[in-house]
């Protein structure tokens, strides 16, 4: 691949990934949906700029061995999500069980502790 064509290619990628920001901001700022809808807007537009970035910037598919280059990304996909999902799993669990009050949070520890725990 000649400079010009990866610096051409370079440029594509950057517009193209600057109008998809640009979208997902102007849906958010200007109310163009709300809830879910918008939420799936931008995952939507997120998962466009994650295939234009890897077309563009990191060339997936313009290899000698795209095989084991792809099997690298889904491991690293499947890694990323068992990290974010189990993020998120313990998150809502901590946020779940700290739902009381301070002085509620008192008296259950107070309790327990008499109980010899």
């Amino acid at each position: 691949m000649t400079l010009q064509a990866s610096l051409k290619n370079y440029t594509i990628g950057f517009v193209l990934s600057v109008i998809l920001t640009l979208l997902a901001y102007g849906a958010v700022v200007n109310h163009w949906s709300t809830g879910w809808v918008l939420i799936a807007l931008i995952i939507s537009l997120a998962i466009v700029q994650l295939v234009i970035q890897l077309v563009f910037f990191l060339h997936l598919g313009n290899e000698t061995k795209p095989r084991w280059n792809l099997l690298t990304f889904l491991f690293m996909m499947m890694v990323l999500l068992i990290i974010v999902i189990g993020s998120l799993w313990i998150m809502n669990n901590l946020n779940y069980n700290m739902m009381m009050s301070p002085e509620e949070m008192d008296t259950y520890m107070m309790q327990q502790s008499n109980k010899g725990f």
